[in-house]
C-alpha cells in the first residue's frame, strides 16, 4: 500500500485568500511553525492587540530595571487557540529553554526565560510576541489548501520582524506576484 504524499508547510506563510470564511483568519498572514502528518501549529503575525510588552511583563510578574522603559511593542493575537498562552517569534541570536527552530533565522519560544531576558535588555535582536496560536488537526490544513483557502510561500524573516504590520499580508502575497485586491472571493468551477 502506498503512503500518501505529505508536504510540510513548516517555515511557510499562509496567506488568507478572499474565500476565507472564518473570521478568525480573514485577512491574516500566518507563519507555520510546525507541521507534520499529525497536524500543524502556526502564529498569526498581522493582528496587533491593544496590549504591549510592558503590560505582559507586569501581568506575568517579571520585574525590569528602573532604567528600562516598558516597551510599547505590540502584542499580537496569534490565533484562536490558547489565547492566554504566550509565544515569542524571534531571531536565532540565542536559544532559550523552550525554543523550536522554525527556519533559518526564525525561532519560536514559549518559556518565560526569554521574557526575563528581554526585560533585562538581553533578549534577541528581533521579536514578535503573540498570545494564542492557530492549530490544525491531522489532514485539516491539507484539506484547506486543496480548497484554495490559503496561498502559501516561503517565510521571510524581514516580513515578520521589519515590515510594518499593516503591510505584511500584501508583502507576502507580492512575493508570489499576487495582488490580493484583485482576487475574487467567489469560487468558480470550470
Amino acid at each position: 500500500m502506498r503512503t500518501p504524499f505529505f508536504q510540510s508547510f513548516k517555515n511557510h506563510f499562509l496567506i488568507a485568500t478572499p474565500q476565507m470564511a472564518d473570521p478568525s483568519f480573514a485577512e491574516t498572514l500566518t507563519l507555520i511553525c510546525e507541521h507534520s502528518k499529525d497536524g500543524a501549529l502556526g502564529v498569526v503575525i498581522n493582528r496587533p492587540t491593544e496590549l504591549t510588552l510592558g503590560q505582559i511583563l507586569r501581568q506575568v510578574g517579571i520585574e525590569y530595571p528602573d532604567t528600562w522603559a516598558p516597551s510599547q511593542s505590540a502584542v499580537y493575537a496569534g490565533g484562536p487557540v490558547s489565547s492566554e498562552r504566550g509565544f515569542v517569534l524571534h531571531s536565532n541570536d540565542q536559544l532559550w529553554e523552550s525554543s523550536l527552530s522554525v527556519g533559518e533565522d526564525i525561532n519560536l519560544t514559549t518559556s518565560k526565560d526569554i521574557l526575563v531576558a528581554m526585560a533585562n535588555n538581553k533578549g534577541p535582536s528581533h521579536v514578535l510576541i503573540a498570545l494564542g496560536y492557530a492549530g490544525w488537526g491531522a489532514g485539516q490544513l491539507e484539506k484547506e489548501m486543496a480548497e484554495n483557502t490559503w496561498l502559501t510561500c516561503a517565510a521571510n524573516p524581514a516580513i515578520i520582524f521589519t515590515t510594518p504590520c499593516e503591510q505584511r499580508l500584501s508583502a507576502a502575497a507580492s512575493s508570489l506576484g499576487v495582488d490580493l485586491h484583485l482576487l475574487s472571493g467567489q469560487v468558480g468551477h470550470a
